[in-house]
């Protein structure tokens, strides 16, 4: 028996078959508010122990105050254990002691040269799947299509449609030829309207990037004679 798909705004997305709510996933965009991440549509985190804050128990160490951000595409996959570790967590280490002095009073906060300068944001591409117990450290910069193994620990720019184990995390294998990757990055099926993705379900999860490729003309087209008419 079909049933309507999940709408990207409701918290708990997946119903259990005696008709509750699986509190232990959830859609991260309305789980998450917080001035410092931004999620996509459709990206979903599971824990078997559901935190009362979300964004909290994903990022611990960025701040509403924090000059980074972090940044989830649509359609990513979080699984229970995933920790970003932003760049509001680092110490200076570059002089004699990373004891962070300011922290604890003195003088002053702002300024203070225990203090390190500001990192860089953390940016999750579309489609990644970060598997139990990865950690994405300070700056990292994961593409498309990226899968994180389980306990990975990751950091630096990380090519689309790759494949990461190990801590540090190193390139395990990429899922496609070069020339694939391309033109799945240009295909960007997600953000194609949802009812266009289910009616691709077969295509993206079988890997046929010449249907895919087909479905776009055939909306262009679409649309086009809509607008003539």
């Amino acid at each position: 028996m079909s049933r309507p798909f999940a709408d990207p705004t409701v918290l708990h997305p997946i119903t259990l078959p005696d008709g509750t709510p699986h509190t232990g996933t959830v859609f991260l965009k309305p789980a998450i508010d917080h001035p410092r991440i931004a999620v996509g549509d459709y990206s979903y985190a599971s824990s078997h122990h559901p935190p009362a804050d979300w964004a909290v128990h994903l990022a611990p160490y960025l701040y509403p105050f924090s000059p980074e951000r972090l940044t989830i595409g649509k359609f990513c996959q979080i699984a229970d254990g995933v920790r970003f570790i932003t760049a509001s967590a680092n110490h200076r280490y570059d002089g004699f002691s990373s004891f962070p002095f300011a922290v604890f009073g003195g003088v002053g906060f702002e300024d203070r040269p225990s203090m390190p300068a500001p990192g860089r944001d953390t940016v999750i591409g579309h489609d990644v799947w970060l598997c139990s117990g990865a950690t994405v450290l300070p700056g990292a910069q994961i593409g498309n299509g990226v899968i994180v193994g389980a306990g990975a620990v990751v950091q630096g720019n990380i090519p689309s449609y790759s494949i990461v184990t190990g801590n540090p995390a190193r390139l395990h294998r990429m899922r496609f030829a070069p020339e694939i990757v391309q033109r799945l990055e240009a295909v960007a099926w997600w953000d194609w309207p949802i009812a266009l993705i289910l009616q691709a379900e077969a295509e993206i999860c079988g890997g046929d990037i010449e249907a895919l490729e087909r479905l776009i003309d055939l909306n262009i087209a679409a649309e086009a004679d809509q607008k003539t008419e």
